[in-house]
């Protein structure tokens, strides 16, 4: 099992949730985040906006699954054809166990 968590816009996030629904990823974990990147904020004049608003998605999902969950995740935050800085990053690390709360069971 594989968790993809990705920062994207505020303005995409829910283009890019229906799409996982959609897809048949309904579980997804979201959180309003702040953040920078590359571009370190945003200057607007003589104001920097140092932290920007960002939406994280996290999710875990079965090994196979990676490369049309991260290409649904791609295509659909993108802005643009060709894509635009601060449109977010995607991150992969592999998940070593799973349990369930309510039982105590572990998924395998």
């Amino acid at each position: 099992m594989l968790m993809v968590k990705a920062i994207v816009r505020p303005e995409k996030c829910d283009n890019v949730l229906s799409a996982l629904m959609d897809a048949g990823f309904p579980a997804v974990t979201k959180i309003a985040v702040f953040g920078r990147g590359k571009q370190r904020g945003l200057k607007v004049g003589e104001i920097h906006y140092d932290e920007l608003p960002k939406e994280l998605l996290i999710m875990v999902i079965p090994d196979q699954d990676k490369e049309f969950v991260i290409n649904t995740i791609l295509e659909t935050a993108r802005t643009g054809e060709k894509g635009s800085f601060g449109d977010g990053k995607i991150f992969v690390t592999p998940v070593e166990e799973v349990y369930t709360i309510s039982s105590g069971v572990k998924e395998v």
